[in-house]
Parts: structure tokens; C-alpha cells; sequence
């Protein structure tokens, strides 16, 4: 089982591609690297990414979804989010060239056990672990010993997402509501750092800030007091 509270240490040496193959949008495929940046206007990004894509299936073309980001005081490492009653945890494994590596970690659907939440999902938050209940713990238990917890916050995020696919990389362009607050999201994944390389310095990404959403949702309600990009 995945060690939760923390991610895998990286190897000395520098892993920059994982079995490149063909990539495709929605479908998964082995942990990829990821550039992404947030701010308030990606226009001119956005199109030249769409200018560079390659024709992708039309059920990318937009995609749209509500979900809940849990987000903690004292995690930076442990991304979870909860959609369609579904719990997805992922973990940094390694940032290499500034770009990200993240992999599953953990995967759950509501209502969950007293023993997953206590020895996996908690300890993902890095937070002390509240008493829980011995039964199984539904989707609205779950949320309100969140909020209850001073170290925690649940946070609806909707999104609107555009794919393309750019050198061999999955890109897209998202307007985002981070309860409410309304900003933009460009980013580029794939399992090559050279492909991902060249599709930022393509699209004008290059010397942008790369945030995860997680940072991006702890700067939006005032959790870490930092801008994002180009604001």
C-alpha cells in the first residue's frame, strides 16, 4: 500500500520520460510530468494552443464538473479531491526541470470505512487525527468533520476545461470558480519532459509560475498568501 504521508522519494538520478507511447486525452496512462499556471488572462495562450493542437475527440473538446477540494494547513504534497462521490488522492513524486510528477495514491467512494479514513485519508492531510466513528462515514460526515477540523477546508471548485493536444501533450485551458472566485488555468502533461518542454515555450507558457491546484485553491481562500500568475 502507498505510503500516505508523504510522497515516494526520488531517485538520484533524474527520470524524464516513463515509456512515452501515445498519449491520449481522458484516458489514463503511467504518472505523467505537469506544468500548470493560474492568473486572470491566458487569451493569447489559449490560443495559440489551440492553434497548435492536433484535431482531439470531440468529448474533450469541453468538459465541465463540480468538485471539493480538501486542502490542509500543513500539506503540500497529497492532492485530494472528491467528485460524483468519489475520493482521489494524488502524490508529488518529483519535480524535475520545474515540472511536477504526480501519482495515485489513494482512490475511495462514499461512504467510506472508519479504518481508511483514520490510516490513509487523514494522515494524506498530515493533520492530527479527530476521533471518528467505528461505522462507515458518508459523504456529508465526511465533509462536516472537515469544516469542523481548524486545520482543514473544504473548497467547491467548478470547472470548464478546453483540451487540445500539442507535441504530443495534453493540454488544456480551464476557466475555474474557487468558491466562487473566478480564474484561469493553462497547462500542458505528458510523460516526456522534451515534448513538454517545447509545447511551453510554443504557447507562450514559458516564464510563467508552476502551481498545482492545490496551491492555487490555498492562495484563493487565503490559506497561503501568495498571488497567482500575472495578476
Amino acid at each position: 500500500m502507498p505510503n500516505p504521508r508523504g510522497p515516494a522519494r526520488a531517485k538520484k538520478e533524474k527520470v524524464t520520460t516513463v515509456e512515452k507511447g501515445d498519449l491520449q486525452i481522458g484516458v489514463a496512462s503511467k504518472p505523467r510530468f505537469e506544468f500548470r499556471s493560474f492568473g486572470q488572462n491566458f487569451d493569447t495562450i489559449h490560443h495559440r494552443m489551440a492553434r497548435f493542437s492536433v484535431p482531439v475527440p470531440e468529448k474533450v473538446w469541453e468538459r465541465r464538473s463540480d468538485e471539493i477540494y480538501i486542502v490542509s494547513r500543513t500539506n503540500d504534497v497529497n492532492n485530494t479531491k472528491i467528485r460524483d462521490g468519489k475520493m482521489d488522492i494524488k502524490t508529488l513524486v518529483q519535480t524535475v526541470d520545474g515540472l511536477e510528477q504526480w501519482a495515485p495514491l489513494m482512490k475511495g467512494e462514499f461512504p467510506l470505512p472508519a479504518g481508511v479514513l483514520r490510516d490513509e485519508v487523514y494522515p494524506a492531510f498530515r493533520v492530527t487525527v479527530p476521533d471518528l466513528p467505528g461505522a462507515d462515514c458518508d459523504y456529508a460526515s465526511f465533509l462536516a468533520g472537515i469544516r469542523a477540523h481548524r486545520d482543514l477546508a473544504a473548497v467547491r471548485v467548478h470547472k470548464q476545461r478546453f483540451g487540445y493536444m500539442v507535441h504530443n501533450t495534453i493540454c488544456e485551458y480551464a476557466v475555474v470558480l474557487i468558491n466562487g472566485a473566478r480564474v484561469v488555468t493553462v497547462a500542458t502533461e505528458s510523460t516526456d519532459i522534451a515534448d513538454l518542454q517545447r509545447t511551453i515555450a510554443d504557447t507562450g507558457m514559458a516564464g510563467l509560475e508552476n502551481i498545482n491546484y492545490l496551491q492555487a485553491v490555498k492562495r484563493v481562500i487565503g490559506m497561503h498568501q501568495a498571488p497567482l500568475a500575472n495578476e
